[in-house]
């Protein structure tokens, strides 16, 4: 069974390359274009792990990522937090409420791709 994995991001090239990316490694791909989206699309059962922006409607990342962590039955669920905001104290933010990984945009997208398979696989612990 594939692992399966969350897009959360607002703006569309992103996520269509995040998509087509992650499809062609064999992830199942499932996209929430806000933060309200990505919390509703874990009532179903919840992604592997997630690749969630932090600036986006209805919920930003850090926001979404508190809720995540609220509750014991999203407990397995990785997040991967990906920003255009590198500043050391909003990563140590995201890292707090409990992100396993915070990525700076612009980012490598092959090196991307090796933290999501490192994680899932349980190799790592991310940290960015």
């Amino acid at each position: 069974m594939s692992k399966r994995i969350l897009v959360v991001d607002d703006e569309p090239n992103i996520v269509m390359s995040l998509e087509f990316l992650m499809k062609r490694e064999g992830f199942e791909v499932e996209v929430a274009r806000n933060g309200a989206e990505a919390l509703a699309a874990l009532d179903r059962p919840p992604p592997d792990l997630m690749l969630l922006d932090v600036m986006m409607p209805a919920f930003d990342g850090y926001e979404v990522c508190a809720r995540i962590r609220e509750n014991a039955a999203w407990k397995d669920t990785r997040i991967v937090m990906l920003t255009a905001r590198g500043r050391e104290s909003e990563k140590e933010r995201g890292l707090s409420l409990g992100a396993d990984a915070y990525v700076t945009k612009p980012f490598s997208t092959r090196d991307l791709v090796q933290q999501v398979k490192e994680m899932l696989d349980g190799t790592t612990d991310g940290g960015g």
